[in-house]
């Protein structure tokens, strides 16, 4: 049994969602964020609560599988309804000397140590912002701003011995000590 399954997520005030066969649409204020349902599981919109109830679909309770997807599903939907409220951020810093980012149209642009500049194009529905060294991500979706971070940070990650690199702004680099010379 999932215990993350059995709970119902609650809808505040202003989230609208539209439940259908294979999907869930969730609608706020400014986002809508449309949520994949597998077969194995069945969601439900209980009017009076004003909360989606996630169960594992007729025909599914003996495959083991189904209990994963039954947890899964609703952790999606709790993230898809705060994304649509509040949103998420991830801040990144780029560190080294000389080591910028710019936001140039729909594209960030990485200055980190190489022959040439980085240009990554900033996915749709993302908001990238640039102060100094710190880039800020937001976005409704969860995973799209997380995988942009970690693709970010994959460009250039961060080194143990002079501490260069794109990191997580609450990232913490431990740092070697390099090559000691002389007796």
């Amino acid at each position: 049994m999932s215990r993350i399954g059995k709970k119902p997520v609650a809808l505040p005030a202003g989230v609208k969602a539209q439940v259908a066969a294979d999907k869930i649409t969730i609608t706020g204020a400014k986002h809508t964020l449309v949520v994949p349902i597998r077969e194995e599981v069945k969601v439900t919109f209980d009017e009076a609560s004003k909360s989606l109830g996630v169960v594992i679909a007729d025909g599914h309770s003996d495959n083991p599988a189904a209990s994963a997807y039954w947890g899964t599903t609703r952790a999606l939907l709790q993230n898809a309804v705060e994304g649509v409220t509040k949103g998420y951020e991830k801040t990144m810093e780029v560190i080294g000397v000389g080591w910028t980012a710019a936001v140039q149209g729909k594209n960030i642009k990485l200055t980190v140590g190489f022959a040439n500049a980085i240009v990554m194009p900033i996915p749709q529905g993302l908001d990238v912002s640039v102060e100094k060294q710190f880039v800020t991500i937001k976005g409704p979706d969860k995973k799209a701003v997380g995988q942009f971070a970690a693709d970010m940070r994959a460009r250039r990650k961060p080194e143990p011995y002079n501490g260069k690199g794109i990191k997580y702004k609450e990232e913490t680099i431990k740092r070697k000590q390099g090559k000691q010379f002389g007796a």
